[in-house]
């Protein structure tokens, strides 16, 4: 728990190789269970090869800040298997090599000057540049994998 720190906390949900997929900002003192659902609900449908489009994910890898009865129900509710580690009963680098994953995402927002130090008044100003770091993020990484697959052809 984060009691009586000033400032906002970002939140957010990647797929498996970084990318993030989507943002939600609130305020450091509140406890981290409180938005996992908006930032579930936050994710929009994902395209794959062929089919309806997936809107959530198939699994939710979490540490044990999310270990609360609502965050296990949540998951399962919108057909996800929720991996949290339990406090107390698992040691946290069960979940180390998944959880190091979202922190290489979250750091790659955190490089953004604009999102070091939050100097926006207004919370949705900051959510946006969260929102803008999020898409060029995605955008360099889909360039450089367009970049690798043209000069490695088959």
């Amino acid at each position: 728990m984060d009691q009586g720190k000033p400032g906002s906390k970002i939140h957010a949900m990647s797929e498996r190789g970084g990318i993030p997929l989507t943002v939600v900002v609130s305020a450091a003192n509140r406890n981290d269970h409180l938005e996992l659902e908006p930032v579930v609900d936050a994710v929009g449908p994902v395209r794959g090869p062929v089919g309806r489009p997936r809107r959530r994910p198939r699994k939710l890898h979490a540490d044990k800040g999310y270990d609360y009865p609502v965050c296990r129900k949540g998951p399962r509710r919108r057909g996800a298997v929720a991996r949290i580690a339990r406090r107390g009963i698992e040691s946290a680098r069960r979940l180390g090599r998944h959880r190091y994953v979202i922190e290489r995402t979250l750091e790659w927002v955190s490089r953004f000057r604009r999102l070091a130090r939050r100097y926006e008044r207004k919370a949705a100003h900051f959510t946006a540049f969260a929102q803008l770091a999020c898409a060029v993020i995605c955008y360099r990484r889909a360039t450089k994998l367009d970049l690798l697959t043209h000069n490695n052809p088959k």
